[in-house]
């Protein structure tokens, strides 16, 4: 893990292995809420970031495989748990009903959200499996 100044890990290379497949990152509440507010129309997978172990090897290289599936999503966005915490926060004001977990992703269509992968779905899994269960989310709801 790379560190910076002292202040803690350097999360550079975690957000640009998002950023670098065209996920948008939401950094602050009102961001998040720009974000929601422009994808009241297709599709959007909100990928909940963070620092662990299983969003490095399991979470994020996944999504870059989903990637690779016919249909996806119209809209894709981050927020970084841990890191920009009022970010996340506001973001899981969307989806209230399924408890906080990160990593983490959720699926919405017209503005509804329609699938939760959970970090327990993340967790002790591969890439590939993971890559699995969003390409079936992307396969159940994308045009």
């Amino acid at each position: 893990m790379q560190f910076g100044f002292g202040i803690g890990p350097d999360t550079t290379w975690m957000r640009d292995e998002l950023t670098e497949l065209g996920v948008k990152e939401a950094t602050t509440p009102a961001e998040v809420d720009e974000m929601m507010a422009g994808t009241k129309e297709g599709t959007m997978l909100l990928v909940i970031n963070s620092v662990c172990g299983c969003a490095a090897g399991n979470a994020r290289p996944a999504v870059k495989i989903a990637m690779e599936n016919e249909k996806k999503p119209t809209h894709l966005y981050t927020v970084f748990a841990g890191q920009d915490k009022e970010a996340t926060a506001r973001a899981r004001e969307y989806f209230a009903e399924y408890p906080p977990s990160s990593p983490s992703f959720a699926f919405f269509k017209d503005g509804e959200i329609k699938a939760m992968i959970p970090r327990h779905r993340v967790e002790g899994r591969s890439a590939q499996e993971v890559a699995g269960d969003l390409k079936m989310v992307f396969d159940a709801f994308c045009e």
